[in-house]
């Protein structure tokens, strides 16, 4: 076989096979709405030196598009600065979500300096159940007013 006949297969080949990486995803989608939320301490703080550090249990519930409770520990470091503090939580929410029905959970870590605050919050993989099963994204948090609102951006994969 010569090498412009092999060339031209190959290439026929890869045009056909994509890479991973290339393959179509789903399209993400947005659910946002308001929700409440309940802090609940597990215990005293415990503080040393300038940090107090303490467990919380969450307590939530979400409407709009995502009509769902949402139940998590939180662990926090809050400093004696006014401004600096830091959590970590584990949510699971059950519920609907734009009329599927399922459960999946959150991965939360957040920051706070000086006031200004940042925070990751993923869709833990593979924790996606029932009509949810699959699911990935990211959650964004706001409160305006003393209300809370969350944003979704989320994939229905499989």
């Amino acid at each position: 076989m010569s090498l412009f006949r092999f060339s031209a297969i190959a290439l026929s080949l890869f045009a056909f096979l994509q890479p991973a990486a290339a393959q179509t995803s789903p399209a993400m989608q947005r659910a946002s709405g308001p929700f409440e939320i309940a802090i609940i301490p597990a215990g005293a703080p415990e503080k040393e030196g300038r940090t107090a550090i303490a467990r919380m249990a969450l307590d939530k519930q979400y409407a709009g598009a995502l009509a769902a409770t949402g139940k998590g520990t939180m662990l926090t470091a809050v400093s004696d600065t006014k401004g600096s503090a830091a959590y970590v939580a584990i949510e699971r929410v059950s519920g609907t979500l734009a009329g599927r029905k399922g459960s999946f959970v959150l991965q939360h870590a957040g920051t706070m300096h000086g006031g200004t605050s940042q925070a990751a919050i993923t869709i833990v993989p593979d924790s996606g159940t029932e009509e949810l099963s699959g699911i990935t994204g990211s959650l964004a948090l706001t409160v305006v007013d003393g209300k809370h609102f969350y944003a979704l951006d989320y994939a229905l994969g499989r």
